[in-house]
């Protein structure tokens, strides 16, 4: 939560602007959540307007007029609290408590044993960038005419906000992590749509999972066009061998124009610098890079497809998985503040997720919702160079997940859940030791809510059978691991069922290739689109 002091002498007109339209038309229903006790007996929450504005401002005004009080560089003070734009509204209610809250560490009530001061919280709707917001207005002059103190303000209203974003489980500011948000204009054209997210979220995942499945640049970009997004490279100046970002988009309806989203807009860990960390770099794979950059940005074929186009073998599902648990374990033992492990942790276990609901998921649902928690874990404000802990790479479940089929062993799906499930647990572990409480509240209920959507998709065709122990199980299959044991129980009773959907279909030859080739000219005029 991130707080703005201001201060001025203006009382009626600062009312007047937050009781109106906005600059850019932004206010909507604009009330009062909060105040001193005097003022909220005679004001409810119904929407404001300008007399009851100006009403507001001559009560705030009533003790500096009437003590004639003078305050240095004015005696209004105004402090915005806003949240980041992914941590969506709060209630009305619960910005009252905050700022009733706020207020009373910042002294302004009669719990420090002074004078009160009148003061309102106003709010009006989302701002341009999306961030849920309030308004707080009061007077510097107390009931007694004495003045409230501004000493060292602003780094009180900080450490407030810091009391508040733990009382309250709201995100940390000036954190080691932070998602990208969203506008109202995004969130506008989803609901036009009836589309169940933002297209920055949408993207977002499908590039992690493609960029998660590939192991080479180029691979990153077939695979990311194979998913149906319209893929754009940025050279550097002057240049078409050198390729220094990307943009991505959705394919728009008749009528609409493409809006592109650069790869650090998306995700703090997308950017192409980010990805390129990750993927095997040999001047023979920067060549094949650019050629598939190339054809993406002309609208023609993929130059050399690869194993995207493959189907992986049955025994890489047992290595996939062993990977996964390696993963899990190195995780036990690496640090609680080497950032960079953890974050490279949560973005190949969101990864996975991604993929998997792709595969059952026909709208994004819980494991979508997975990918995305984890996704928020994997962005960090700054990148150290690299990993104090080298950890296995949990890379090869998101390529089995994509390239999965009906025919795929149901144990080995079930054993590739719960190790992903428990990794996810790990950093889950990780943010409850160091005490990032709003992380370990919506990432616990995402991947429980997740494994029900699985468990619900094993079951689906369950037949009756006589119930199995891990004792029989264990005298069948006397080489098993626990894991795999346990697995391999849950599939047994769930016989008939598959965490995957009985049918699946391979996509068509010009899905998998990209849009059928147009002229380079023709494309630019058809999607010119709209940068992010």
């Amino acid at each position: 939560m991130i707080p703005n002091i201001t201060q001025g002498d203006r009382m009626a007109g600062l009312m007047i602007y937050l009781a109106g339209p906005g600059r850019a038309n932004e206010h909507e229903e604009p009330h009062l959540v909060a105040g001193d006790s005097a003022l909220m007996a005679w004001h409810d929450d119904n929407e404001l307007n300008r007399d009851a504005a100006l009403d507001i401002a001559n009560a705030l005004d009533r003790a500096q007029q009437f003590f004639d009080t003078e305050v240095d560089g004015g005696h209004v003070f105004h402090c915005s609290l806003s949240l980041a734009a992914e941590e969506g509204q709060l209630s009305d209610e619960r910005w009252g408590a905050i700022a009733n809250d706020f207020m009373k560490d910042m002294d302004f009530t009669e719990d420090g044993g002074k004078a009160p001061a009148r003061w309102v919280a106003v709010r009006h709707g989302l701002s341009k960038n999306g961030n849920d917001h309030i308004h707080i207005v009061a007077s510097m002059v107390r009931d007694d005419g004495t003045k409230w103190n501004p000493w060292k303000s602003k780094y009180k209203s900080q450490q407030a906000a810091r009391t508040l974003e733990t009382k309250y489980g709201l995100n940390a500011v000036g954190t080691l992590r932070a998602e990208r948000g969203f506008t109202p204009a995004e969130q506008a054209k989803a609901v036009r749509q009836g589309l169940p997210e933002v297209e920055r979220h949408s993207l977002g995942r499908k590039v992690r999972v493609c960029a998660g499945a590939s192991a080479d640049e180029a691979e990153f970009v077939r695979r990311a066009r194979q998913e149906g997004m319209l893929v754009r490279p940025r050279y550097a100046a002057g240049r078409t061998d050198v390729v220094t970002g990307y943009s991505v988009a959705e394919r728009p309806r008749k009528g609409e124009r493409a809006v592109w989203f650069g790869g650090n807009s998306l995700g703090r860990d997308l950017a192409l610098p980010k990805l390129r960390a990750e993927w095997e770099s040999t001047p023979e794979s920067a060549a094949s890079a650019v050629a598939e950059w190339n054809a993406a940005a002309r609208n023609r074929r993929p130059v050399s497809p690869g194993r995207e186009t493959l189907q992986p073998s049955a025994e890489l599902w047992n290595k996939y998985a062993n990977d996964v648990s390696a993963l899990r374990e190195k995780l036990a033992t690496t640090p609680h503040d080497d950032h960079a492990a953890w974050a490279q942790a949560a973005r190949e276990t969101s990864a996975a997720f991604g993929a998997w609901s792709k595969r059952i998921e026909p709208t994004p649902g819980p494991l979508a919702d997975a990918a995305r928690e984890l996704a928020k874990s994997a962005q960090l404000r700054r990148y150290p160079a690299r990993p104090a802990v080298a950890l296995p790479s949990a890379r090869g479940a998101t390529m089995i997940l994509l390239a999965a089929t009906s025919k795929s062993d149901r144990a080995a799906y079930a054993l590739m859940f719960r190790q992903l499930a428990q990794t996810a647990r790990a950093i889950h572990d990780m943010h409850k030791a160091t005490d990032d409480l709003r992380r370990v509240r919506d990432l616990s209920a995402a991947v429980i809510a997740a494994g029900k959507v699985v468990e619900a998709s094993a079951t689906a065709q369950t037949l009756k059978a006589q119930p199995l122990s891990m004792e029989t199980l264990r005298q069948q299959h006397p080489e098993a691991s626990e894991e795999a044991l346990k697995s391999r129980l849950l599939v047994e009773r769930s016989r008939g069922g598959s965490p995957l959907p009985p049918v699946l279909t391979r996509p068509d030859a010009a899905h998998l290739q990209g849009a059928q080739p147009r002229t380079e000219e023709t494309h630019r005029q058809n999607n010119p689109g709209i940068e992010r």
